[in-house]
């Protein structure tokens, strides 16, 4: 997704969210088969319901058409990051401390790049995973994606 859309869409959003009490998790705008889609993924304390994603869509489709920062045509989607919801932004890691969470590297560390475990910590430079007994500790900038993990 060219950022430009991703700034534009964050820009026109954030005012009404931070406002009505909800968090931007994620932005993306990809296309799949012939048809694009523009996703919004927002949270709140104590979840978001559908009641919430139609306002918040009604908002940006409203935006998104009096400032028309995409020129294709595409589909908007508002919701819920879900409960494994991708973890990107730094205040996203520390809410995560002691949370099961999965995360993979560009490159091996210790011969793995797969990592599933509850992060003990975090701080600017790396995350510390537990796996059973062993921790793993991942430089931040090894990080390739990172979400939150459902254990069942």
């Amino acid at each position: 997704m060219s950022s430009n859309i991703k700034s534009a869409v964050e820009a026109m959003a954030l005012p009404f969210l931070e406002e009505n009490g909800f968090e931007l998790v994620d932005v993306e705008y990809v296309k799949e088969g012939s048809n694009r889609f523009l996703r919004v993924y927002v949270d709140k304390e104590g979840g978001i319901d559908i009641d919430d994603c139609g306002r918040i869509s009604e908002y940006l489709s409203e935006k998104l058409d009096e400032n028309d920062p995409i020129p294709d045509a595409y589909f908007l989607e508002v919701s819920s990051p879900g409960a494994e919801r991708p973890l990107k932004k730094p205040e996203d890691f520390i809410k995560a401390v002691g949370k099961h969470v999965y995360v993979t590297t560009y490159e091996p560390i210790e011969k793995k790049k797969e990592y599933e475990g509850l992060l003990v910590h975090c701080d600017d430079t790396a995350l510390t995973i537990r796996e059973g007994k062993k921790e793993f500790v991942v430089p931040r900038e090894k990080i390739a994606s990172a979400r939150l993990a459902v254990v069942f």
